[in-house]
């Protein structure tokens, strides 16, 4: 901003405020109250001037007043982001995703986090898990349950837990599953799963290693152990219709776009894989995006960690949100996910 005193920051944040709650040109006049910077109404309209100069606001059709442009937002967001404080956020959603959640598998989580960001910021909400093939393997156990039924509990790499229940078509007590766990663990342990299930199907086709008896047991668990382990990301969205019921601003065209990608959900996995490329938030605002019928719509997500490696919680609607809420909200929500994650572990 070529204008860096204060005084513009806080007309622009105040201005920005002020839109987001009305949707209504916001007019010199009140900013001279809203800004609280005890200066003249003249002195605000210059300010103003220099920030339409800027592109930081414009001034729609002929009307009085200013609103803020993609640009305004950034800046404001980027002070939201300085200053951002999720702790008592984080506590909140935490303790009720504590009570709520079933447990102990993470897509219940998932599933559960995206409605509460959804209710708590009024906007479509989504919880991105990623594809468990993508968690590193450390060691596996093998717990005996009842008669050909078994408990898989794979350790990832970090500490993170899968579990899985097997059947299988043999008797096999606890020092023969021991033995077995302890085969794979030495073989594969420091590959990721995916590549763990290929590892076992490339053994078994190693005919001369079927006669071992170990062996053979061995790889008959372990097929089980890493067959259907997701390759594709789990994305559970909360809120379509309170959006579409009330959406500030937004054209019919632009909400049937934000349906098609929602409907269409591997679209909106990819604009996330292009967007994230770190832990944290990340917060694309309009004309930030790549695909132009996007841009009346801005994006909030935050990173969390679990067993298969980063996920992503966050919420998108129109460019007018309350991004001081949305940013709280998500952030602590990933917070919340992370640690409750890793305490059931």
């Amino acid at each position: 901003m070529h204008e860096t005193h204060d005084r513009s920051k806080r007309v622009l944040a105040a201005l920005i405020r002020e839109y987001i709650v009305t949707g209504e040109p916001v007019a010199s006049a009140l900013l001279v109250t809203a800004a609280g910077l005890g200066v003249s109404s003249a002195t605000v309209r210059n300010i103003l001037a220099r920030l339409e100069d800027e592109g930081y606001v414009q001034q729609p059709h002929t009307s009085a007043g200013r609103i803020p442009t993609d640009r305004g937002y950034r800046f404001y967001v980027d002070l939201l982001l300085e200053s951002k404080r999720s702790g008592r956020t984080a506590t909140a959603v935490e303790a009720r995703l504590r009570r709520d959640w079933p447990g102990p598998l993470p897509d219940s989580l998932l599933s559960q986090a995206s409605h509460v960001v959804s209710q708590a910021s009024g906007l479509v909400a989504f919880a991105l898990r990623p594809a468990q093939g993508g968690a590193v393997f450390d060691r596996v156990e093998f717990i005996p349950l009842s008669s050909g039924r078994v408990l898989v509990v794979i350790v990832a790499r970090g500490g993170h837990v899968l579990q899985k229940v097997i059947d299988i078509n043999e008797p096999l007590g606890a020092d023969e599953l021991r033995q077995a766990a302890n085969y794979l663990n030495a073989e594969f342990t420091g590959l990721p799963l995916a590549r763990a299930r290929e590892a076992v199907l490339e053994r078994i086709d190693e005919e001369r290693l079927l006669c071992d008896a170990l062996f053979a047991r061995a790889m008959r668990l372990a097929t089980s152990t890493f067959g259907n382990l997701s390759d594709e990301p789990m994305l559970y969205i909360e809120g379509t219709a309170s959006l579409i019921e009330d959406a500030p601003g937004m054209t019919m065209s632009a909400l049937q776009v934000l349906v098609q990608m929602i409907e269409e959900k591997q679209r909106l996995v990819r604009l996330l894989n292009e967007y994230i490329d770190g832990p944290g938030l990340t917060v694309v605002i309009g004309a930030e995006h790549p695909e132009p019928n996007l841009r009346s719509f801005s994006l909030v997500a935050s990173t969390y960690d679990e067993a298969a490696g980063t996920g992503t919680i966050g919420v998108i609607g129109p460019t007018r949100m309350r991004y001081s809420r949305a940013i709280a909200v998500v952030d602590g929500a990933a917070q919340a996910v992370s640690r409750v994650l890793r305490d059931s572990n």
